[in-house]
């Protein structure tokens, strides 16, 4: 019997794409690409493709498209938003891997979801943008959604066999990023450089700045609050700097279950993709003795401000944590230009979340328009 599992990879250029096509090439006979979507990498777009012989790719950006076509005679070339979405509305494939930055991933997940395809989802923006969508149509499509992070597939092994009543709270880990040590008055002379050097984990620009503002535990709060469908009140973070445990759960008996592993996403890629195996594997082993010394600490609120303003989006719900997400990664890419300083990436999404017209219960559309509106409010904000 022929168990290969088909894939869609979204996102195929970045970090989690390229870690992800890394596990199908350790496991030809377990895998198959079917798909491959990049924005703007057509080179390395090309290369994947010419390697795995998918059936289809997209190219985000047009103006590569006549590139990647002449490149790749005998493969279908798609292009653009609209290619991207009927990419991912295919129904071809056994399992969809989200891999795309930023709100840009959200309605790809729809998609995939909507036609019936599981989804490997790392775009933590689709669950905080829309979150209950997406829980409603899982159930309505019967099809399964896979956590990538770390964080999420921490707590998700964590939970295998056990029952919900028995679960007091959920504890997400973050290193903390390059300015745990740092004092908050110097937060105003932040340089991109110096916020890009991540101590342990390699990523993507905009991700790493989200771990430099410590938003990216925010915005995983939200997820697993959508993921694991608990209160907000048992949702906790403890700061980890040597990043081994990815996440724990404690339950009412005062047990911890904690999953560890060195700080590889190849290793959360492959078990959403191979679930429910453990499939064996030569990456890095970890070594305790090694590693020698694990510690924890309180996570900072007054310093990391953006992490204040995800629990109160989370908990204020509705349209909320979309204004939060759009005009997070609209804020990020204006300090990576060189635009605002550090310390103005929460004070604008403040004075986003502060300006928008609340909706209770958010439709599709409605996600859209307000993604739109943020990301305008946003560029003609004036700088901080």
């Amino acid at each position: 019997m022929n168990n290969t599992k088909y894939l869609s990879v979204l996102g195929s250029t970045g970090s989690i794409g390229v870690n992800a096509l890394n596990v199908v090439r350790s496991f030809p006979d377990d895998f198959r690409v079917r798909y491959l979507s990049a924005h703007t990498q057509f080179e390395l777009l090309i290369e994947q493709a010419r390697e795995f012989t998918p059936a289809a790719v997209v190219i985000g950006d047009e103006n590569h498209f006549k590139m990647v076509k002449d490149a790749l005679p005998g493969i279908e070339v798609l292009k653009g938003r609209a290619g991207l979405l009927e990419m991912a509305a295919r129904d071809d494939v056994d399992t969809m891997l989200n891999g795309i930055v930023g709100s840009a991933g959200m309605e790809p997940t729809i998609r995939s979801i909507q036609a019936g395809v599981n989804v490997a989802l790392s775009n933590k923006e689709s669950l905080v943008m829309a979150g209950d969508l997406i829980n409603q149509l899982l159930v309505e499509k019967g099809v399964d959604l896979f956590p990538v992070d770390s964080e999420h597939s921490a707590i998700w092994q964590c939970l295998v066999g056990e029952a919900s009543e028995d679960i007091k709270r959920l504890v997400i880990t973050g290193s903390g990023g390059p300015f745990r040590t740092t004092a908050p008055n110097a937060f105003k002379d932040i340089t991109v450089a110096q916020a890009l050097k991540h101590p342990n984990w390699s990523m993507g620009r905009k991700i790493t700045i989200d771990s430099a503002t410590m938003m990216n535990k925010g915005l995983e709060v939200i997820e697993a609050y959508w993921l694991f469908q608990l209160p907000v009140e048992k949702i906790d973070i403890v700061i980890h700097p040597q990043s081994i445990i990815h996440s724990m759960v404690e339950f009412v008996d005062g047990s911890v279950k904690a999953q560890m592993g060195l700080p590889d996403m190849k290793i959360p890629i492959q078990y959403a993709l191979s679930y429910p195996r453990h499939f064996p594997q030569a990456w890095e082993q970890l070594d305790l003795a090694k590693i020698g010394t694990l510690t924890f600490e309180e996570p900072d609120f007054q310093k990391f401000k953006c992490l204040q303003l995800a629990f109160d989006a989370l908990q204020g719900g509705g349209s909320l944590p979309v204004v939060l997400n759009v005009a997070n990664e609209e804020a990020v890419y204006r300090f990576l230009d060189g635009d605002i300083p550090f310390t103005a990436i929460p004070e604008l999404i403040t004075k986003a979340m502060n300006a928008h017209d609340f909706l209770e219960h958010p439709a599709l559309d409605d996600i859209l328009a307000l993604e739109k509106w943020t990301q305008a409010f946003i560029r003609r904000s004036k700088r901080s």
